[in-house]
């Protein structure tokens, strides 16, 4: 064992313990000083899990993992399949989630279009939810980038595209931006793209390690990264450490609704230990920034709570800022990192108005020939 899987190997051991002890000890402080709120949860009685009782189809990706997915299709298209919808919304859920997560947009939108035929399209990404176990070497951002791709061809072959991604979702629509650049051309069929409490670089510039501002996460990490088998092998250790960490930063700090933290905790705690330990060390490396130039191409919108410890806001700021004119910024006050949850009214609006500027890309201008000669 070299000398870096050494302090590796003694992080994992002290410092996962005492991130869930100190996690733990936060959470339960929150839990506690709610239960004394005469407050009333307004998301009381959602069901989170009616979403898998749309349409389900499964889609086999490029390696045989099969992927679960849901259709619903919105206006008159509903009743009369022969009508081809307007367009296609796909929707990527973010890391240690499932598609329930879109619980809110999925029905405010069916509402919203209810005068358009339009194709919502939601998928487990592999490894969560109901999707199939991801092998530990396909847990990638690259790799979830062409399972969208396999997706859309397999569920949406024709008409255009608006890609809406959350968390890790945003950063493999990035990633499908870079794998696929004419997707997102003047003859591809992206016509829109949404990028919601996301990133484009690792977590080691943003995420657990600057969000948390928690040294203890950073020996976390390093405990992943040298000695993945460790963390592991001490499952109960490992769940007692990371999930309080990720349930305790999904909402803001004025955030009250103890039915939507039950669902939130559930689906970290439903996400196999090994899935979560591969896609961290995953989140940890990624670099999606060359797909900025790409997404600039077409309408977009970026979204982030101003109290999201995840995916700080400052990085979403950035993203924007390199995303050309035809792009907006939805700052939403108060809200964590599962601001489609926390405020979905907001995150339904910023996709909806996206969906009315959808547009495929402009052609490059044409260059005068004496400017050609004149370039070589």
């Amino acid at each position: 064992m070299s000398r870096s899987e050494r302090f590796g190997w003694l992080a994992g051991v002290t410092g996962v313990g005492a991130i869930g002890a100190v996690a733990a000890g936060g959470v339960a402080r929150n839990a506690a000083r709610r239960r004394g709120s005469a407050r009333v949860d307004p998301f009381a009685g959602v069901d989170f899990t009616t979403i898998y009782d749309d349409d389900a189809t499964t889609v086999t990706a490029d390696d045989g993992v099969s992927l679960a997915v849901r259709t619903v299709v919105t206006g008159p298209g509903r009743e009369d399949p022969s009508i081809e919808p307007d367009l296609t919304v796909v929707f990527v859920h973010g890391f240690s989630l499932r598609m329930a997560s879109w619980h809110f947009q999925r029905y405010a939108l069916e509402a919203w279009w209810s005068q358009r035929t339009v194709r919502m399209v939601f998928f487990d990404h592999r490894g969560h939810g109901r999707s199939d176990p991801a092998p530990s070497e396909t847990c990638t951002i690259t790799q979830l980038a062409d399972d969208i791709a396999a997706v859309i061809r397999s569920v949406a072959p024709r008409g255009p595209i608006v890609l809406v991604g959350h968390s890790m979702g945003g950063m493999s629509v990035m990633g499908l931006a870079r794998r696929d650049p004419a997707l997102f051309g003047p003859d591809g069929r992206v016509t829109g793209v949404a990028l919601i409490a996301t990133a484009a670089r690792g977590i080691t510039e943003a995420g657990l390690g600057e969000g948390l501002h928690n040294p203890l996460v950073g020996a976390f990490r390093v405990s992943v990264r040298h000695v993945p088998a460790l963390v592991r092998a001490g499952r109960g250790i490992t769940r007692q450490a990371l999930e309080p960490v990720l349930v305790a930063a999904s909402f803001g700090t004025d955030f009250y609704s103890p039915n939507a933290g039950r669902a939130v905790e559930k689906m970290i705690q439903n996400t196999p230990i090994e899935t979560l330990v591969d896609f961290l060390h995953a989140l940890e490396d990624h670099d999606e920034t060359t797909a900025f130039p790409i997404l600039a191409h077409v309408p977009s919108v970026v979204v982030c709570g101003n109290q999201d410890r995840l995916t700080p806001l400052p990085r979403s700021v950035r993203m924007y800022a390199e995303l050309g004119p035809d792009s907006r910024l939805v700052v939403v006050d108060g809200a964590g990192h599962m601001v489609p949850m926390e405020r979905p009214e907001e995150v339904t609006e910023a996709i909806a108005d996206l969906v009315e500027r959808a547009r495929a890309a402009a052609p490059q201008p044409h260059r005068r020939w004496w400017r050609k000669l004149m370039a070589r």
